[in-house]
């Protein structure tokens, strides 16, 4: 099987082929540079691998606790230099951070004291459109193919902790 390299947090992996990893690569390589500079990736998993990064030890000194059963988001950045962590949902076909998925992630760190920052990304506008009516108010969207734009939808901020 052809892999798809990656780098992450000064690494080289590779991830296996499909859409949902090509856009997690492009969270990783694109969006995080532009919109999250200087943040170490905790978190990010594989659709065969399920979590090749998975920094458990810097979680949980921010105060998150996860358990096997909790779902993780598709990708978790961490910057250190303004205490933000985003929770990104890498949507080709289902996911999006809609409310329900804003109180799972919610309720799963309830410790954590760094700004909370929800994103959802989309390769394009045309995959965007099918779930721009679940996204949840006051989280931000950003689309693959056009990467030095995003979507925020309503709030006080712009790219913030809620």
């Amino acid at each position: 099987m052809t892999k798809m390299p990656v780098h992450i947090n000064g690494a080289d992996f590779t991830f296996s082929p499909g859409k949902h990893n090509q856009l997690q690569k492009a969270i990783i390589e694109e969006f995080a540079p532009r919109f999250a500079p200087g943040a170490e990736c905790l978190y990010v998993g594989d659709t065969i691998q399920k979590d090749p990064v998975k920094n458990e030890e810097r979680l949980r000194r921010l105060g998150m606790h996860m358990t096997l059963h909790d779902k993780m988001p598709d990708v978790v950045l961490y910057r250190p230099d303004v205490n933000w962590i985003y929770f990104i949902e890498g949507v080709t076909s289902v996911n999006p951070i809609e409310p329900k998925r804003i109180h799972e992630i919610t309720d799963m760190t309830q410790g954590v004291n760094a700004g909370k920052i929800f994103i959802t990304a989309f390769p394009d506008f045309k995959t965007y459109k099918k779930f721009s009516h679940l996204l949840a108010w006051e989280t931000e969207v950003w689309l693959a193919d056009t990467p030095d734009h995003m979507i925020h939808l309503n709030g006080d901020r712009f790219l913030g902790p809620r």
